[in-house]
């Protein structure tokens, strides 16, 4: 079956350690995420659940693989609009990679749908939250 996909690759001048925790870190995640809440146990298998400012409900998912600090995977799900809530979850998966005194992340997001709403969506928010990332990791600020 063929389906949709968006994968993006930054480089971050930061350990893998620390990325790792900006990426399960709820307050990291806050700074450079717009404000977002993000609940979970941190745990291969646990529920997660994103929740924005107001309290309600934008995401949610499964931690379908939890290697740290190498390899994170969530099924993903967009709880807001009914149109991609309909299409089902995504996978999005986090890998890092050490270059020298940097580390490379890359993100994928899949799911198997041809023409996907979903992942035309986070083809355009991804970019603007990985970018906040690197800005907040490396200088202390979301970039946004």
């Amino acid at each position: 079956m063929a389906g949709s996909r968006f994968d993006y690759v930054t480089y971050i001048r930061v350990s893998p350690d620390r990325l790792w925790q900006a990426l399960t870190r709820a307050d990291d995640i806050k700074a450079y995420f717009f404000g977002v809440t993000f609940d979970s146990q941190w745990e291969q298998g646990a529920a997660w659940r994103m929740y924005l400012a107001d309290g309600t409900l934008c995401n949610s998912g499964e931690i379908l693989e939890f290697t740290p600090p190498s390899t994170l995977v969530l099924s993903w799900r967009h709880d807001m609009s009914e149109e991609r809530r309909r299409e089902g979850p995504s996978r999005v998966s986090f890998t890092i990679e050490p270059v020298g005194e940097a580390c490379r992340l890359t993100l994928s997001q899949v799911i198997d749908l041809e023409d996907s709403k979903v992942i035309a969506s986070g083809a355009e928010f991804w970019p603007q939250i990985l970018s906040n990332l690197k800005s907040f990791l490396e200088t202390g600020r979301p970039a946004v």
